[in-house]
């Protein structure tokens, strides 16, 4: 089987750290491995769209695609899903998430063995010495101790089967998907590092952040609906 990947990116207002991501994706891939970078737009004003269409008029190799879709998270990967040509699927959070070099050849690695699904351990860029912590957690297997800054690849085959992400969910839908992986035994931590932001937490503060993602977990146990999740992280993380 020809393993080629599908890249997609939900965005909104993303022109400060788009082109940077994509140059990094671009930099530590191969293009006989990345079919295409697919980014989602959903809305934005800040010229992010314009900053995409120029980089796929100079870059050759990859091709990169700009699609637009209703704003949330879950319907833009979904759209995005949907317009993708490669046989592995893997989602990126444009403002946080920066992928370990040769990320794709790691991905295809796992895919080969027989791994369908997974992700990278992760380093926030801090040093408070709680994030530090919880950065050194994410390469056990634990469920609680996976996120979507993680980054989560997985094959075509099995996202369709599984019915894509769950689009009632504006927030914890990369958590839907992976309680649905790991409900299958399906997924695998990469022991490589990516890096990902710490701006939430600066913003609002690092006891806050994770007592707030704490209750949302917590919340979600406990039968929480889509809303009562979005209403609560609206109230207190926005």
């Amino acid at each position: 089987m020809n393993h080629r990947m599908s890249i997609i990116i939900p965005i909104l207002n993303e022109a400060e750290h788009i082109g940077k991501l994509i140059n990094e994706l671009l930099l530590h891939s191969k293009a006989e491995h990345v079919l295409e970078i697919i980014v989602v737009d959903g809305g934005s004003q800040d010229g992010s769209q314009a900053i995409v269409q120029q980089l796929s008029l100079e870059k050759s190799n990859t091709q990169i695609k700009l699609i637009t879709s209703e704003k949330g998270r879950a319907k833009q990967l979904n759209n995005g899903a949907s317009e993708a040509s490669g046989s592995i699927l893997y989602f990126l959070h444009a403002d946080s998430s920066f992928p370990p070099q040769n990320f794709d050849a790691l991905i295809i690695s796992e895919v080969k063995k027989g791994n369908l699904a997974g992700c990278f351990r992760m380093r926030f860029d801090s040093d408070h010495w709680w994030l530090r912590l919880v950065s050194w957690l994410t390469q056990f297997s634990c469920r609680a101790c996976r996120g979507g800054d993680q980054s989560q690849f997985i094959t075509r085959e099995l996202f369709e089967d599984i019915g894509g992400y769950d689009e009632s969910y504006l927030i914890y839908e990369d958590n839907i998907l992976i309680n649905a992986l790991y409900a299958r035994k399906q997924y695998t931590v990469i022991n490589k590092t990516l890096t990902t932001s710490a701006r939430l937490y600066h913003e609002h503060g690092v006891w806050n952040v994770q007592y707030r993602f704490l209750r949302i977990y917590i919340k979600r146990w406990f039968g929480a609906s889509a809303d009562e999740l979005c209403s609560y992280y609206k109230k207190h993380l926005c």
